[in-house]
């Protein structure tokens, strides 16, 4: 399971976060993306990880 790649619907509802969410983190360096014909996949442990990471500054536990 911890090595499936996920499209950035699934990966924000991994992380409990929006499809928006997902996109800034790729944008700010926060989580790896690898982009096949046009679209974002993501490793589940990246988003795992970057979920993590970013709890505490949004205020969630």
């Amino acid at each position: 399971m911890t090595g499936s790649f996920l499209r950035v619907g699934e990966a924000a509802e991994l992380a409990g976060v929006s499809p928006a969410a997902i996109r800034k983190w790729v944008g700010r360096g926060i989580l790896a993306a690898v982009k096949i014909d046009g679209r974002l996949w993501f490793r589940e442990l990246d988003v795992l990880e970057a979920e993590r990471r970013t709890r505490g500054r949004a205020g969630r536990q």
